[in-house]
């Protein structure tokens, strides 16, 4: 685990994706890639599946914005208040109740970057004592940084996976 953050070790493989600097500039760089990697999907791949019971990229980027706005919740929650106990979320039923087929990529996009804005402008307010806050989130240790981490790794992973199985 990177000193200072705490997190369950199923979360490892988005903290290891996460890129060098501080937290904001982790979640302004994510900003710029990751508006520029949907906007360059060619619009017949939008509702592609790979494989059968698949997300479509635009599923895909529903549920980065979908897991963006828990984990900044929980770091909002964590930075704020004391022994905070947050259960956890099942990203399938947020998928199957999400229903990004009737909006268009750019729709998509814009509830990204509002969302991604918003989360920029808390965590560049939190002081280095708060980053080290914590709490516990689904069942685990949690810790401010950890969660606003695991928002810039989860969406490399996810466009990682288009670029090897959708284009």
């Amino acid at each position: 685990m990177t000193p200072g953050i705490d997190y369950n070790t199923y979360y490892e493989r988005y903290i290891v994706l996460t890129g060098e600097g501080t937290i904001g500039n982790q979640l302004e760089k994510g900003l710029g890639e990751t508006q520029s990697f949907f906007r360059n999907i060619p619009s017949e791949k939008h509702e592609y599946r790979y494989e059968e019971g698949k997300w479509t990229p635009k599923e895909i980027l529903l549920h980065i914005v979908d897991t963006e706005r828990v984990f900044a919740y929980r770091a909002l929650q964590f930075a704020r208040a004391e022994n905070v106990v947050l259960k956890g979320f099942d990203q399938d039923e947020f998928a199957n109740n999400a229903k990004p087929v009737d909006r268009s990529m750019d729709e998509l996009l814009d509830e990204y970057t509002a969302v991604r804005q918003s989360t920029l402008l808390m965590a560049k307010s939190f002081s280095e004592e708060t980053l080290k806050r914590r709490g516990e989130a689904s069942g685990s240790s949690l810790s401010v940084t950890a969660a606003l981490s695991i928002i810039c790794g989860h969406e490399v992973h996810h466009t990682n996976i288009i670029k090897e199985r959708y284009l």
